[in-house]
């Protein structure tokens, strides 16, 4: 779980820094890879919630 976490953690800002990149630069780039970012970190979080509803029950 503590892996899943650091890897949320480090899409969330690479995400986040592309977004601003595109909100305020307009660079076209940086918004494709924010929201491919945003579509990989649904993903993770549907897994952490998974794995976290498993821990919860031991």
């Amino acid at each position: 779980m503590d892996e899943l976490i650091v890897k949320i953690k480090e899409l969330f800002g690479s995400m986040i820094t592309d977004a601003e990149l595109q909100a305020e630069k307009g660079n076209k780039a940086a918004g494709t890879r924010a929201r491919k970012a945003s579509l990989e970190l649904e993903k993770m979080l549907k897994e952490f919630r998974k794995v976290s509803l498993e821990e919860s029950k031991k």
